[in-house]
């Protein structure tokens, strides 16, 4: 492939990691290194979309709720 741009593991954002992440537990991150992004199907690239949107959501949630209980635990 004509200007294929090499990833640079050790260079990514949150956000990429976790998209790797999410590859790496459904078995396509060694095709996605091999061949980039555009060779998975829809469904595949929908499902680690979703998965994402999950774990960034359960995150928040966990620093709201982190958050909640430290300023109760305070008012004690």
């Amino acid at each position: 492939m004509a200007g294929k741009k090499k990833i640079d593991l050790n260079n990514l954002t949150p956000d990429e990691v976790l998209k790797y992440e999410i590859a790496g537990e459904l078995g396509l991150l060694d095709r996605v290194l091999e061949n980039g992004w555009r060779t998975l199907t829809a469904k595949e690239t929908g499902r680690i979309g979703g998965l994402v949107t999950r774990r960034k959501r359960e995150m928040a949630s966990r620093e709201e709720t982190g958050a909640g209980s430290e300023m109760l635990q305070e008012k004690k």
